[in-house]
Parts: structure tokens; C-alpha cells; sequence
């Protein structure tokens, strides 16, 4: 049995909104606790930042779920660049 690599997965593949946020609260507080070295937050950042990009970028996406995968993105950016400073 093969198993389907198709680029854009079914609708219930996607992680749900609430556990991509988990992830970003959790990179967050340890970036403030001073917990996580600076390199591996921008790594789990970035891959967070292309998850959410790639969720975005699809047409198939519902509006209402486009919004939230939106300001996800936009808060993961702002903690990339709080970061980069």
C-alpha cells in the first residue's frame, strides 16, 4: 500500500489552531524565562512560521480558519523578530 504525499493534505491533517498557539505560547515564555537558547527558538520558530505559511497559502483553506492561521503567523513573526534584536 502506498501512502498519498499529495502537497496539500486533507482538511483534517492539519494541526489544530489551538496546538500551533500552544507551541508559540510555550516558545515565548521560555524566549522570557530566558529557558531556550535564542538559536533553538528561531529553529522551532521557523518551522512554525512555514507550517503556518504553507496553512495560509492554501486555496482550499476556509476563510474563517485562514484568519487565525493569519495571526498566528503575524504573532510567530513578531517573536522572530523580538529575536532578532
Amino acid at each position: 500500500m502506498t501512502k498519498d504525499v499529495s502537497p496539500n493534505p486533507p482538511e483534517g491533517d492539519r494541526p489544530d489552531l489551538e496546538h500551533l498557539d500552544a507551541a508559540l505560547s510555550h516558545v515565548d515564555q521560555q524566549v522570557t524565562s530566558g529557558s531556550i537558547a535564542s538559536g533553538a527558538a528561531k529553529g522551532i520558530l521557523y518551522s512554525l512560521i512555514e507550517t503556518l505559511g504553507a496553512f495560509v497559502g492554501d486555496p482550499d483553506l476556509p476563510e474563517h480558519a485562514r484568519s487565525g492561521y493569519e495571526g498566528l503567523l503575524e504573532a510567530a513573526r513578531e517573536l522572530r523578530a523580538k529575536l532578532d534584536r
